[in-house]
């Protein structure tokens, strides 16, 4: 079996299981639409998709099949193919196969992703271009189009020209090179030329002839401040603390509006000064209502994973009496269930590999399992992650004791456990609950309903299907 079809099954298995939910790269369709326009844009949208995407035929709306005959089949292919030879600026080529998935015959059509991008529709102008958000097939806004122009052309958001045509003196004032060098562990030279120097090499800026650009990879992060780079000025990022659990009455508003490595320490003591509470034993102190790991790696992947394409939406961070909610632009490019165990996927590849090099964020892939541990040696609820359309939502919630928790905080914080488990080469036993929750070894039955409930709900499979004791089985997360 082709390599393709090994993952279009793989990906139909992930978006029905353990909950049924359309990805990006896959969509369900129970039959063929007469919409012919609908469907040119959904085939757009998958030639404008990295590494392309399927329409499987053959899965309805609530993820029951539907038999297809041999008919519907040529009917299906033919249509399609029609549809991708002339109602697409360019003609694509696309590939189908009917594939067997769990006693059920599929039809599955591939469309390749497109060199040159945005693919848009034939007879309108470049801005008819679609794309994959969340599961569902949406209209380009203009900055995402001009992104991807750019993209295409291997020009990422870090090397574009933030400033242009500047002399060295510039430079220095608009850049905080100080901080770049207390980042880097690194005595501030004498000499400018070489401060310069260490710019170029960080790629922060380009030499054109006798004078410079900066780039936006120097600006956003070390910029003295965003509003000096007009395509930057909207990228700052806001703290917002409310009075109660609704924003009805806001009590206080930080608003960093300095490149991201010049402001994130300060950023990070703010939110864990609005987020704490103050105790009085012999002295008075802040009391942390959230671990400062999980703070900074969330806050870190704001900044990193943020779609630069997409304006009117800066980084905000709310925080309300009974939760803290950080919303970044662009919707999440992992399932939201995965983040834990699948290696991270960054629109800003050079910025993140920036960051990593400050310690402004932990190495590749470690940080959501540092922070999940962190969040649960202080016994709060789960994590939780909404993505739509444009947005990346993460929220958590302070420390509530376990007769307190849904059914679902509970299911949620328990599945967590065993990712985190299964990345240690651990698995999930009915003990590791009860310390998870902080429960007494009679609590073993409150355990074990726990577990079941995340069986049930198909988050967690058993190690070994034989071993009928619940108190003694093991459990792996769904993936494993």
């Amino acid at each position: 079996m082709s390599n393709w079809k090994e993952c279009a099954l793989d990906a139909l298995h992930k978006s029905l299981y353990p909950v049924p939910q359309e990805l990006n790269e896959i969509d369900w369709k129970g039959g063929l639409s007469n919409k012919t326009d609908r469907l040119a844009q959904h085939l757009c949208a998958y030639a404008n998709l990295k590494g392309g995407g399927v329409l499987v035929f053959g899965v309805n709306d609530d993820a029951t099949y539907e038999e297809l005959s041999k008919e519907t089949i040529e009917e299906t292919t033919k249509k399609l193919g029609n549809i991708a030879k002339n109602n697409l600026a360019w003609s694509i080529q696309l590939e189908h196969a009917v594939l067997d998935f769990e006693g059920h015959p599929l039809l599955f059509i591939r469309i390749p992703e497109q060199q040159n991008k945005p693919i848009y529709l034939r007879g309108r102008d470049i801005y008819e271009a679609y794309i994959r958000s969340a599961g569902h097939t949406v209209k380009m806004s203009r900055e995402q189009v001009h992104e991807m122009l750019a993209q295409s052309h291997g020009l990422t958001f870090e090397k574009r020209v933030a400033c242009g045509g500047i002399s060295a003196e510039r430079v220095l004032e608009l850049l905080d090179y100080r901080k770049m060098y207390e980042l880097i562990d690194r005595k501030i030279p004498q000499d400018s030329e070489r401060i310069i120097e260490q710019m170029l090499e960080f790629s922060m800026i380009e030499q054109q002839e006798d004078l410079y650009n900066i780039l936006n990879l120097g600006a956003i992060l070390f910029a003295h401040k965003l509003k000096d780079f007009e395509a930057l000025k909207m990228k700052e990022i806001l703290v917002r603390k409310y009075a109660g659990a609704n924003n009805l009455i806001m009590e206080l508003e930080y608003k960093m509006d300095r490149g991201y490595a010049v402001g994130f320490f300060d950023l990070l003591d703010t939110v864990m000064a609005m987020t704490s509470k103050e105790r009085i034993i012999a002295k008075r102190e802040a009391v942390p209502t959230y671990p400062k790991v999980a703070v900074r790696e969330f806050m870190a992947n704001l900044m990193v994973h943020q779609d630069f394409a997409i304006t009117g939406m800066p980084i905000t961070i709310e925080i309300f009496t009974n939760r803290i909610v950080m919303t970044n632009p662009g919707s999440c490019l992992n399932d939201v269930n995965r983040l834990i165990d699948l290696p991270p996927h960054s629109r800003n590849e050079g910025l993140a590999q920036m960051m990593l090099q400050l310690d402004l964020c932990e190495r590749r892939g470690s940080g959501y399992d540092r922070a999940v541990t962190a969040i649960e040696e202080m016994r709060l609820p789960a994590y939780k992650v909404q993505s739509g359309d444009d947005y990346t939502r993460v929220m958590m919630f302070p420390e509530k004791a376990l007769n307190e928790m849904t059914k679902e905080e509970k299911t949620v914080a328990c599945y967590q456990h065993a990712c985190i488990l299964y990345e240690r080469n651990e698995m999930l036993t009915n003990q590791a609950v009860r310390e998870r929750f902080g429960l007494d070894k009679n609590k073993n039955s409150v355990a074990s309903r726990i577990i079941a409930e995340c069986v049930e709900r198909g988050f967690l499979k058993p190690y070994d299907d034989e071993n009928t004791s619940r108190k003694f089985t093991s459990y792996l997360p769904f993936y494993g």
